[in-house]
């Protein structure tokens, strides 16, 4: 069995990925990847500790699952929003897209 702060250390990393791939990349669709990295991330932690706790493992699988559900609603919705503004703007990068400006 892995120890549980070998688990923190890596959830940690995973998460500071997803972090700085979310505040450094340009293009929409890296930024929406680095965001599953990142909800990937809470689900690992949320296993750890299920396991390292007296948590029943049925209750954080049930959570994970809905996390993993909200993960994919959030990435389809957020790739027709990518589409719909490729389709208005020709380009997914987020500073050039001025589509609330004046």
């Amino acid at each position: 069995m892995i120890p549980l702060t070998h688990m923190l250390f890596f959830t940690t990393a995973l998460f500071l990925i997803g972090l700085y791939g979310a505040l450094t990349r340009r293009n929409a669709v890296g930024i929406l990847m680095s965001i599953e990295i990142m909800l990937n991330a809470v689900n690992i932690n949320l296993i750890a500790f299920s396991r390292s706790l007296d948590i029943s493992a049925e209750v954080a699988q049930i959570f994970v699952i809905f996390v993993i559900v909200l993960a994919a609603a959030t990435a389809a919705v957020g790739l027709a929003i990518v589409l719909s503004i490729y389709r208005n703007q020709k380009t997914i990068y987020t500073d050039e897209i001025d589509l609330l400006k004046w």
